[in-house]
């Protein structure tokens, strides 16, 4: 059974996330966020269960209707090509805590690697989704180069530098929320 401290931090980086959802920079197809910053923190700091469970309670609240994505809520957002970067961040944030909880001491290289696989799962899952959306469900045949293109080349190098942003944060703090009790 989750402890109730357990609980308020994960409703905390949903909520995080789904600020990070309306600071964005509008660039065609997908637009640069802050999500990746709050999703990669949940993991780290949450570790894999619960840092998951942030995001996935965080899609669940979208889904059911609370406008907490870049274009609303709605179960119909799964018909959106940006969908698949959400389930991404599920699956980032599952990976980079299981890394970081699998890890004696947390080092800023040692935390650069945890972000960047969990980054490559959001961009896995989110240039496939592009791809079969537009391909399958929006009948506007585009090439898997110009997913890739429009949903990870131009994307990436804002996310590389929150990676970066991210990795000396937690470096940081972690020590001191250890040592405080907030995580353990």
């Amino acid at each position: 059974m989750m402890r109730t401290r357990s609980l308020i931090l994960v409703s905390i980086f949903a909520a995080l996330t789904a600020i990070g959802a309306f600071i964005r920079v509008p660039i065609p197809y997908v637009p640069f966020t802050l999500q990746y910053l709050f999703c990669a923190l949940a993991g780290i700091i949450l570790g894999a269960r619960l840092g998951a469970l942030s995001q996935l309670l965080y899609v669940v609240i979208g889904l059911i209707g609370i406008p907490v994505f870049t274009e609303g809520g709605g179960l119909y957002y799964i018909f959106k090509p940006t969908f698949g970067y959400l389930i991404g961040f599920i699956v980032a944030a599952y990976v980079i805590g299981k890394i970081k909880d699998n890890i004696k001491e947390l080092t800023f290289l040692k935390a650069i690697f945890a972000l960047l696989l969990g980054l490559f799962f959001i961009y896995l899952f989110g240039v496939l989704y592009l791809y079969a959306i537009y391909n399958l469900y929006l009948g506007k045949n585009i090439s898997l180069y110009f997913a890739f293109f429009y949903g990870f080349v131009v994307c990436i190098a804002g996310d590389l530098l929150l990676t970066v942003f991210v990795a000396y944060i937690s470096i940081k703090i972690l020590p001191i929320l250890r040592k405080s009790g907030y995580v353990d």
